[in-house]
């Protein structure tokens, strides 16, 4: 009998080191931050025995801050998701998805006595009146301000660049001098009455001076199109200033204002606006010692091409901040800390970029935050003010049925290519699918080569030779997901990523490392800024400017 026992006993410690000896077995997880910040997560020691156990590490990976739970994909009903309350409904390599718990926020008031807050009103009475605390009511301060992603982070107002939004649909003329509007009142007044023009010639130096400054909150280098909507709103609100004998009347006034333009830059140049500054004949190379040649402005519609620096920055403080966000990323990724100190670097960051022309490996070494994928995001919002991939999806989520209808109605000439397409729909009809689907399907339409952009790889193959490149990693079977990493100068600086996510995100590296498009692709890339992102779209090519309206009507 206690043989029996001794046994039953090694037996059931057996059992035991069996059953934990899972538990120490390194693991893997897919964590979910935000809907398109996917990381991986590297548990050495196996997954933890509780919740909270896991949730802690979760937070020290990822620097995440305020109240969240944890998600998991269930199998047995459709890989939905649930709250994870025990870890031992995950295995390796399982999905979990982090899910903030947004709080209601707290006020506090503080009542002080009338007659003391007159004779001195403290600074802490002031502030303490009514406040009500940010991370109160977004405990997720922990990534970027893209409505792409469930939480929120937002740049200080000290950091943000010189413009904040783009040309507007219909420019709003300025209030001028007082004595000008007095003037442009009774010309209207008589202009009605009699149909009398009015003599501009007195008031036209303000009249050109408040239009040059307006516009320069939009744009240093003003279009012929943007000027003329300058001057037709001007003669629209103003109909004195209308010019008879002239097409539509404000052709003079354009006129004007491309030269006041021209005269107001030299001003700013003179002062040391930097994105003027730089095209200054002594800021440029031996080579280029003519005003004309080789000037550096926005040909992508970049709202902040060359910001100045942020008040009371110098280069010195600025590089200083750049070495403390180079040693944040090495130490650990604190969104945080990494968004406010890139925002506030945004100025100098483009210096290097725009005036030095420094290459991708150097840009990596220098600034390696700027190839996370919450970065770019953000970089392109800096730039065009313009949520990258939130936008990108939605409008070519919007146009793909009718996209690939186009292309699928056309003839002999590209039959080849379309079959390919159907065939891609055929094995795989999930969303990623099709979004590459539309995006070949656009190609084809613009009749361009799918492997300038594309290029098929079952092994790591050689890169060094590509100079902008999607390279695409297809899985054995349909079960596991196609994956795509993005290369560019040799140098890959994306992977693990869908096919249409890889396009929205060349795209904002594009913009970010201040890049020409293709010349072979040309007509891809304007496509994306023009339809997808909606930057620039008034001059669209013809090419591109036949499919917008056939997407549209």
């Amino acid at each position: 009998m206690m043989i029996e026992e001794e046994y039953t006993e090694v037996k059931h410690e057996d059992a035991v080191e069996q059953t934990d000896a899972p538990k120490s077995c390194p693991a893997k997880l897919r964590i979910i931050l935000q809907e398109h910040d996917i990381r991986k997560l590297d548990l050495p020691h196996g997954i933890p025995g509780t919740v909270s156990e896991l949730e802690s590490i979760v937070r020290r990976a990822f620097g995440l801050i305020g109240n969240f739970t944890l998600h998991y994909k269930d199998a047995d009903f459709g890989e939905e998701y649930f709250s994870l309350t025990s870890t031992s409904d995950i295995k390796d390599k399982d999905t979990i998805k982090v899910i903030y718990i947004a709080e209601p926020p707290t006020l506090t008031l503080t009542f002080t006595d009338v007659g003391s807050s007159i004779k001195s009103p403290s600074k802490s009475c002031i502030e303490s009146s009514l406040h009500t605390s940010v991370t109160d009511i977004y405990p997720s301060v922990s990534s970027s301000c893209s409505g792409l992603q469930d939480t929120l982070i937002c740049s200080s107002t000290e950091h943000k660049p010189q413009r904040s939004q783009r040309w507007p649909t219909e420019f709003p003329v300025p209030r001028f001098a007082y004595d000008t509007e007095l003037v442009l009142a009774a010309g209207s007044e008589a202009f009605k009455k009699d149909g009398i023009q009015l003599n501009f010639t007195p008031i036209l130096p303000d009249i050109l001076e408040k239009l040059a400054e307006c516009i320069f909150n939009y744009v240093a280098y003003p279009t012929s199109a943007q000027l003329s909507d300058v001057a037709e709103a001007l003669v629209q609100k103003h109909p004195c200033l209308k010019e008879p004998g002239l097409y539509n009347g404000c052709y003079g006034w354009r006129q004007r204002l491309k030269y006041k333009m021209g005269n107001y830059r030299a001003k700013l140049r003179g002062i040391g606006c930097p994105e003027l500054d730089v095209n200054s004949v002594k800021k440029k190379r031996a080579h280029e010692k003519a005003p004309a040649k080789n000037i550096k402005k926005p040909r992508k519609a970049e709202v902040n091409f060359l910001p100045p620096h942020p008040l009371g920055e110098t280069e010195e403080s600025l590089e200083q901040e750049r070495v403390e966000l180079l040693n944040e990323v090495k130490g650990g990724m604190n969104y945080l800390i990494i968004n406010d100190k890139m925002a506030k670097t945004f100025s100098i960051r483009r210096q290097e970029i725009v005036t030095q022309a420094t290459p991708v490996n150097d840009l990596i070494y220098r600034w390696p935050a700027l190839f996370d994928t919450a970065q770019i995001n953000e970089e392109f919002r800096r730039i065009t003010t313009v949520h990258l991939e939130e936008t990108f999806m939605a409008k070519l989520d919007q146009y793909a049925p009718k996209m690939m209808s186009l292309v699928f109605s056309k003839g002999r000439s590209s039959k080849t290519s379309i079959q390919r397409i159907k065939n891609m729909l055929l094995e795989d009809y999930s969303l990623e699918r099709r979004r590459e689907a539309a995006i070949r399907s656009l190609m084809v339409y613009l009749r361009e080569n799918e492997k300038d952009l594309f290029k098929e790889h079952l092994d790591d193959g050689d890169i060094a030779n590509e100079v902008m490149k999607i390279i695409i990693t297809r899985g054995s079977t349909i079960l596991e997901p196609t994956r795509a990493r993005i290369v560019i100068e040799g140098t890959e600086v994306q992977q693990d990523l869908d096919v249409p996510r890889a396009c929205a995100l060349l795209m904002g590296l594009i913009y970010a490392l201040n890049l020409s498009y293709p010349k072979e692709l040309k007509n891809t890339f304007e496509a994306f800024q023009k339809i997808f992102l909606e930057l620039d779209d008034m001059k669209p090519s013809p090419k591109v400017m036949s499919l917008k309206n056939k997407l549209l009507y």
